[in-house]
């Protein structure tokens, strides 16, 4: 057995109190010269890692079902994956795909046009280092292709943190604190998060009012003219807000009124997309194509890329108009090729089943906990939410002392979003630490 194969099968394994000692001191002293922006959710010096399996400094094992912030799609470390980038390396690092043609730039754009919602195959794609940099390079596009400069974006939706991407982010407002003033012509409105109305209506009889009320009789009616909208930009399942699903309606009903006025409808896919709810896209679930998609963390299993999909139509820009320097390096797009591979090959079924599984195993465990108010989302995009975030918090780090890697999102939520390889004995002993965690903080 490999060495890979042993650590991926290992169940937790705790040797040492979390963080042991050679894990506190090693990051006392690397601290000094980190940024202080830095969030370090946990004291955890990851040593190695592979599949779902985490290995600390100390030797203690941990399943992680935060993959990364949902990024490691394949697993940590896939031996195809690791191949395909150390065969690259020896072949070509960079070169510039702005400037120069190389093997695999082209294929890479060809697969994710032929995969993309739609069954249209008339996708152009525009690769970068990050999701932030996809969502830049849809502002920009946005702009460009409909002379316009506003843009609607939801609350709750996290886009990135560069200067036009922190711009549309609602989902905290330490993202923005200090860096105004930021991009002009963005405006908010309510995302649909109907267990937990903003505007206190109820689904379905509220006739989604959010976009009936929010957008088209306050926003459009007082405070911008739709004729001058470039994009409504939006997650259509929302990863850092609250890991939130929204009805089928809401999304077809932006759909409707970006066709009646000409406004591009950009999903950010960032976290949502390659294979993480079970189907390729999430746009998949809701019957919406939309005209630019967003894509990164699961495209190349952990290297840096990302994408930015548009429909030939609105990819008008021009040469030089917009480039990058490190986009679509040849290993990352290598590492994305066998990515892809891994996905088509049964990963996306499997994060469909084991996603499920994953999701009524937590539903039925924490039924009767007084503390959850509700289990949600769809494949390995999972999200619970608490009372309080007090409760969130004190859930999220007992898991870390007891193995399990989990992340807080939205403002009381937890979110389960591990590697697409994990199994069903994996998301059993999870659950089996996620529920018991719970009804201890909630006796």
């Amino acid at each position: 057995m490999s060495d890979y194969e042993a650590l991926a099968r290992q169940p937790i394994t705790l040797k040492t109190p979390l963080p042991g000692p050679i894990a506190q001191e090693a990051i006392a002293r690397g601290l000094g010269h980190q940024s202080p922006s830095l969030i370090h959710c946990y004291p955890l010096l990851v040593k190695r890692a592979a599949g779902c399996m985490v290995e600390d400094a100390d030797g203690n094992v941990l399943l992680d079902c935060q993959a990364g912030v949902a990024t490691t799609s394949t697993g940590h470390c896939h031996p195809a994956v690791a191949a395909a980038i150390a065969q690259q390396a020896q072949t070509l690092i960079h070169i510039c795909g702005t400037d120069f043609h190389y093997p695999g730039y082209a294929e890479l754009c060809n697969r994710l046009s032929r995969m993309a919602p739609g069954g249209t195959d008339d996708w152009q794609v525009f690769l970068t280092n990050s999701g932030t940099e996809g969502v830049e390079a849809a502002i920009k596009l946005s702009r460009y292709h409909t002379h316009r400069h506003n843009i609607i974006a939801f609350r709750g939706g996290f886009h990135g943190r560069s200067m036009g991407s922190v711009t549309l982010t609602a989902s905290k407002p330490k993202y923005k604190k200090g860096f105004g003033p930021l991009l002009p012509g963005v405006h908010h409105v309510d995302y649909a998060h109907c267990s937990d109305c903003p505007i206190n209506r109820s689904f379905p009889s509220c006739d989604i009012a959010c976009v009936t009320e929010g957008i088209e009789r306050n926003l459009f009616g007082h405070t911008v003219s739709p004729d001058e909208v470039a994009a409504i930009v939006l997650e259509p399942v929302q990863g850092e807000g609250g890991y939130i699903v929204p009805p089928r309606e809401f999304l077809q009903r932006l759909r409707d009124i970006c066709d009646k006025h000409g406004i591009l409808l950009v999903f950010d896919e960032v976290q949502s997309g390659m294979g993480r709810t079970g189907k390729m896209f999430a746009a998949d679930h809701f019957g919406v194509v939309p005209d630019l998609i967003v894509l990164a963390k699961g495209i190349a299993s952990g290297m840096p890329l990302g994408a930015m999909l548009a429909r030939k139509k609105f990819m008008t820009w021009g040469a030089g108009s917009h480039g990058s320097t490190t986009g679509g390096n040849p290993v990352c797009i290598a590492a994305a090729l066998a990515t892809l591979d891994l996905l088509e090959g049964g990963l996306v079924q499997n994060a469909a089943t084991v996603g499920e599984h994953f999701k009524a195993r937590l539903a039925n465990g924490l039924k009767d906990n007084k503390g959850v108010l509700e289990v949600r989302g769809v494949g390995l995009m999972i999200g619970l939410e608490f009372t309080s975030h007090e409760l969130a918090d004190r859930i999220a780090n007992t898991c870390y002392q007891r193995g399990l890697l989990v992340l807080e999102c939205g403002k009381k939520s937890i979110r389960m979003s591990p590697p697409l390889t994990i199994t069903k004995e994996q998301a059993d002993a999870a659950a089996d630490i996620f529920i018991a965690v719970c009804n201890e903080a909630v006796a």
